[in-house]
């Protein structure tokens, strides 16, 4: 078996990875061509790759790194836990100790009522959980037919076949016969965007309205559940306005439809209360998680359940999960990195240190000629670009080709900013100090002057008309 040293040349890693390594979002042919980014370390929020570069990573990893690299605890944690018992299933009346204290843990954080989790690998996994659960609780209430699932366009719920289709990226969709039949979509709260000449209250109401709309059209008596994130993260961080949820809520209860709140992102402080649903004042009865349980340091996921689908589920057998639910090293790690949280007092920190600090270098960043405003809740925010601010107007261009080129530019200044279309979206670890956001600033500031000087060498700061 070969060992790939960190040593090679960065060429002779790149094209290892071209010949053997398929990407996931990935044109491969493309990225063979240019050469993959190759990251060697992490410590802190910086990351490191192959030609010594140190690069502040703005997205902490893909927005789960909340407690920041190189935390020895969770690797003692996991080096524990594989001496201890590496692996058993939790198949066949039988448990383990990581799994049980994890879920107890899990149900004291969790919100009034939700206190027992089936666990997965994935957040995907996890909706795709979500998914034959509503049903299964509906058949079970002997309403075999409320089987149809609302959620919204531009929604992020996965990319499997059943938690693909409960998103709403019409991209996704084109490619492999998504969505599956049941699945449904709404349009999503995002005023900037589609808001036109409506107040954002206005707005967020009436999207809010499609719901009850959309149910009202396909039967109440046909509806399982209406799934969707608290605040769209993958979408573009769209925070919706303040009259959005109380609607949904409102709605949800009149019509006995249940909510999924899918926590993947949200979760764990990264909008400053354990999970988003509490700083949105949601009521789910199931939320999803994953990334930030663990940090993405070990690979786990999970669905947290109110006591009332429990108890109907519980009741028969439910012929679902996966060879890694509960998993004793990732459920070990989950456990030392939820400790760390606490320990830390890392929501106070993003509450009163780390959220003031990139809310301020955010705003700034916000009067950029280049950008259109800005969307911030705790540690998740985005920057829509526009040729024009005062109309939120949209580029002549394709949409995501200045997004794209400003996120290369980061790149370029040891930043890593994602782009969703034509906005830059911003996720740091939890633990980021002001002094780091300082330099995030500088070098995203940087960033969108070259961006708005290679648009203006170009002729491409034009509106679409």
């Amino acid at each position: 078996m070969s060992i790939v040293s960190n040593h090679l040349p960065t060429a002779e890693l790149q094209a290892l990875d071209a010949a053997h390594h398929m990407h996931p979002f990935t044109t491969n042919d493309e990225l063979a061509t240019r050469g993959a980014r190759v990251i060697t370390s992490a410590k802190g929020v910086y990351l490191r790759d192959s030609e010594g570069n140190e690069i502040l990573d703005a997205m902490a990893g893909l927005w789960c790194v909340n407690v920041g690299y190189g935390r020895d605890e969770l690797v003692q944690a996991a080096t524990r836990q594989m001496k201890e018992l590496p692996f058993y299933n939790t198949f066949f009346n039988t448990t383990h100790t990581p799994v049980i204290a994890l879920a107890a843990e899990l149900a004291k954080l969790a919100p009034e009522g939700l206190n027992q989790v089936f666990f997965a690998g994935s957040g995907s996994e996890a909706n795709d959980t979500n998914l034959r659960m509503v049903r299964v609780y509906w058949a079970e209430k002997g309403h075999p037919e409320k089987s149809h699932v609302i959620s919204r366009k531009n929604g992020y719920h996965g990319s499997s076949m059943g938690s693909g289709s409960l998103g709403g990226m019409s991209y996704m969709h084109a490619q492999g016969g998504m969505p599956i039949p049941g699945i449904h979509h709404i349009g999503q709260p995002d005023w900037w965007a589609e808001g036109g000449d409506h107040t954002p209250e206005e707005f967020g109401l009436a999207r809010a309205q499609e719901l009850e709309a959309k149910i009202l059209e396909l039967g109440a008596d046909k509806v399982a559940a209406f799934i969707a994130e608290p605040i769209q993260g993958a979408g573009g961080v769209i925070v919706p306005p303040a009259t959005y949820w109380p609607e949904i809520q409102r709605i949800c209860e009149k019509y006995n439809v249940l909510i999924i709140a899918d926590e993947v992102i949200c979760g764990f402080g990264r909008t400053g209360n354990w999970f988003g649903s509490t700083t949105m004042g949601i009521k789910p009865h199931i939320m999803t998680i994953a990334k930030g349980l663990s940090s993405g340091y070990a690979p786990i996921g999970g669905s947290i359940v109110c006591d009332e689908i429990a108890e109907v589920i519980n009741a028969v057998e439910f012929n679902h999960g996966y060879t890694y639910s509960g998993h004793p090293v990732c459920a070990a790690v989950a456990l030392a990195n939820l400790r760390i949280l606490q320990d830390d007092n890392i929501l106070d920190h993003v509450n009163n240190v780390a959220g003031p600090a990139l809310h301020e270098a955010v705003s700034k960043l916000a009067e950029h000629d280049l950008v259109g405003g800005f969307n911030i809740k705790g540690m998740m925010a985005s920057l829509p670009l526009t040729p024009h601010k005062e109309t939120r107007a949209k580029f002549a261009t394709d949409a995501g080709t200045v997004g794209f080129m400003c996120r290369e530019r980061c790149f370029a200044n040891n930043l890593v900013m994602r782009h969703v279309g034509d906005r830059m979206i911003i996720s740091p670890p939890l633990v980021i100090t002001p002094e780091e956001i300082d330099v995030f600033h500088s070098r995203a500031k940087k960033a969108l002057d070259d961006t708005y000087k290679a648009l203006k060498d170009a002729d491409m700061l034009k509106a679409a008309s």
